[in-house]
């Protein structure tokens, strides 16, 4: 990622470009940010006034550029129609993996996501660890065993209680969901900026989703996300909540023998698996990581 800073935009205010910035004016106020700095724009107000000129520039810089709806809830975003130079053979590479490879880099990514819901919950000192860490090694190639379903089972409810669901209407559900659109948004930046479609996934594969592949990549970081609101986010899901889940790219995990920025990290890791898929590395190359 070339840019760090995750730019919240949340009061009425007018956003363009002039020479290399994005300019954010608001009553008599004035502020500029290089492109250079920026990895995405979240909109936290819809009485932000965006200029085609600036989206064009973002566009042209892989700036993620996300819409929030009148909730705070990330409902949209804008990407490069050409992410890399040689987009047509990224596609054609693509449409031509094939089954085995597609559910060998599948299983290697379930695994690092119970890998990490393992060891989030031994870190809470909650005994389903032992659980899921023997459900690591139960993850066969393509998963025909969903062990992932049913980890998400005994990890959700460990963590965050017996009566806990994803469907229920409650602060936490709201804070993950919200943490898992900025991630989607990342990684999604990621793929398009490398020349993939987003649409056609490894294992997600649903017509009526657009960010299939995305969806795939993703889930070995969404632990991280649940780490975040078990931590900070109480009775209700405030903007100090939100603010902490939209600067998610900057938390700092070990990789690689040495401490990166998540959103680094989300990059790397998506290399790894597009390599895996493109056969130009093995599956044990794709590199995990540690929360802090």
């Amino acid at each position: 990622m070339a840019g760090f800073r995750t730019v919240l935009i949340e009061s009425p205010c007018r956003l363009s470009y002039k020479s290399g910035y994005m300019v954010v004016r608001k009553d008599e106020e004035t502020a500029k940010i290089h492109l250079s700095e920026i990895s995405s724009v979240t909109l936290h107000t819809q009485q932000a006034y965006v200029s085609a000129y600036l989206m064009s520039e973002l566009a042209k810089s892989k700036i993620s550029l996300v819409v929030s709806d009148e909730r705070h809830n990330p409902v949209g975003q804008c990407l490069p129609l050409y992410g890399a130079h040689n987009t047509t053979k990224r596609i054609g590479e693509q449409l031509a993996w094939g089954e085995p490879i597609k559910k060998r880099v599948w299983q290697r990514v379930v695994r690092d996501k119970i890998r990490q819901q393992a060891a989030l919950l031994a870190d809470r000192d909650l005994p389903e660890a032992k659980v899921l860490r023997s459900a690591v090694e139960e993850v066969r190639s393509g998963d025909v065993t969903n062990r992932e379903a049913h980890a998400a089972r005994v990890y959700f409810q460990s963590l965050f209680g017996l009566g806990f669901t994803r469907d229920i209407d409650c602060a936490t559900n709201d804070a993950l969901n919200y943490g898992y659109a900025v991630l989607l948004s990342l990684v999604n930046r990621e793929i398009v900026s490398r020349g993939y479609l987003t649409q056609c996934g490894i294992c997600h594969r649903s017509e009526y989703n657009e960010f299939n592949l995305a969806c795939d990549f993703m889930e070995p970081f969404r632990p991280v996300v649940d780490r975040m609101v078990d931590d900070w986010v109480a009775a209700e899901f405030d903007s100090d909540a939100r603010r902490m889940l939209a600067d998610l790219p900057n938390k700092v995990v070990s990789y690689r023998e040495g401490s990166y920025k998540l959103g680094s990290v989300v990059s790397l890791y998506v290399q790894d698996c597009l390599n895996a898929l493109n056969k130009k590395a093995g599956i044990d190359d794709i590199a995990g990581f540690e929360v802090r």
